[in-house]
């Protein structure tokens, strides 16, 4: 499931959390891609900044100047266990996994529903299986990776859900400082949601000088932003239409 892997891992171990069949998972991902195939196949895509004089500044998700992400490499993993096997062991619960969403689109081989079709489906059901309206949600992390068309369908996505409110409600991509995690990227950026919850502060997205005006929602731009926070979503959204959307809360005794 490409960019959304690492997502739908923990997904999918959340659900043998739920179905009884383990007491303790083990989830996360990790990937390489920085050698001559994967540039090369990116490349094709036209999917990368080529801003090769600028690198830190290059990741600009939801900038009207964007050009394309920057590969990063990483690995990230995450144990999910159930409250009865975590109390059992006396470990601190950093936060609770409520909801999963999950949709292919079936669209192009490479390219998202040109009306987030699939984005909308999965964050819908994301919310559904974590009985939690959207008005809930203090915050969002998005997949934000710096293309045109990513961000584009993504904020429609978002739109799409939260109605006419969608403006107030948070978002941010961890990308324009880490770059593109690949494989990795969802279970790393559930970290940081975690991260978020746990110091009631949302993550920036850099580099955001130039706002698109088309794309019209909070994206927390350049310094973190300190905010009560207690339910948040992790969004990755996949080269070809790969959706899958966590929903995780700040755990309560």
């Amino acid at each position: 499931t490409a960019c959304a892997a690492s997502t739908q891992a923990v997904g999918e171990a959340m659900s043998i959390l739920r179905s009884g069949d383990a007491d303790v998972m083990i989830c996360g991902g990790a990937h390489s891609m920085i050698h001559p195939l994967g540039i090369m196949g990116f490349n094709r895509l036209t999917a990368l900044s080529t801003r090769n004089d600028s690198p830190t500044t290059a990741s600009r998700p939801f900038s009207e100047s964007r050009d394309g992400f920057v590969i990063g490499e990483g690995a990230a993993a995450l144990v999910l266990e159930t409250l009865a096997s975590a109390q059992k062991r006396g470990v601190p619960i950093l936060a609770e996994l409520v909801g999963y969403g999950s949709t292919a689109d079936a669209f192009r081989v490479t390219d998202m529903h040109e009306e987030a079709r699939g984005a909308i489906a999965a964050l819908n059901a994301a919310l559904e299986d974590a009985q939690v309206a959207a008005e809930d949600i203090d915050y969002i992390n998005t997949h934000g990776t710096s293309t045109s068309e990513n961000d584009s369908i993504e904020t429609l996505a978002i739109k799409g859900v939260f109605g006419p409110d969608a403006g107030g409600t948070p978002v941010s991509s961890v990308k324009s400082t880490m770059g593109h995690l690949i494989g990795a990227a969802g279970a790393a950026e559930l970290i940081s949601c975690v991260m978020a919850l746990r110091d009631n502060t949302m993550p920036p997205t850099m580099n955001l000088h130039d706002a698109d005006p088309a794309l019209d929602l909070d994206y927390v731009a350049n310094a973190p932003r300190k905010a009560a926070l207690n339910t948040v979503i992790n969004e990755s959204f996949g080269f070809g239409g790969q959706n899958n959307v966590i929903v995780l809360k700040r755990f309560e005794a």
